[in-house]
């Protein structure tokens, strides 16, 4: 009996200290809801996507994600994005979406990095949606 008793008590000292140090690097901004983040940059927690521009918020998405490979001269693969109507190009053969959100029979972008943010394919998804213009 007091092996069981010992047994239980040694489960409940370890679920409490695991209790008390999961929680130990929340902070307020983490656990709520602040802001909105409508470039995609990380500045809230809310992703705006309405009314997307192309100079506003997509270009830089594709500039910080994309340039290294497809930008400033550099035409990976045969693809370069460093102007409008080269990503038009690459929106309107259904490369763009189907590489960002790493679909099936494309090819998973950026290479080698982590796949874009929800909010950033959200921004790029909407501005398509509204028709892709060059604003």
């Amino acid at each position: 009996m007091k092996r069981v008793f010992f047994l239980l008590s040694a489960i409940a000292i370890v679920y409490c200290l695991t209790m008390v140090t999961s929680c130990s690097k929340d902070n307020e901004k983490d656990l709520t809801n602040t802001g909105t983040d409508t470039t995609g940059t990380g500045g809230g927690t809310t992703c705006d996507t309405v009314n997307m521009k192309y100079a506003a918020n997509v270009q830089p998405i594709i500039s910080a994600n994309c340039y290294s490979c497809h930008g400033n001269g550099s035409a990976s693969g045969g693809i370069s994005l460093d102007t409008y109507a080269k990503v038009l190009t690459q929106v309107n053969n259904g490369n763009l979406i189907g590489t960002i959100t790493h679909a099936s029979g494309y090819p998973a972008m950026p290479q080698g990095g982590s796949k874009l943010s929800d909010c950033n394919i959200n921004i790029i998804k909407d501005w398509i949606a509204r028709g892709a213009q060059n604003n």
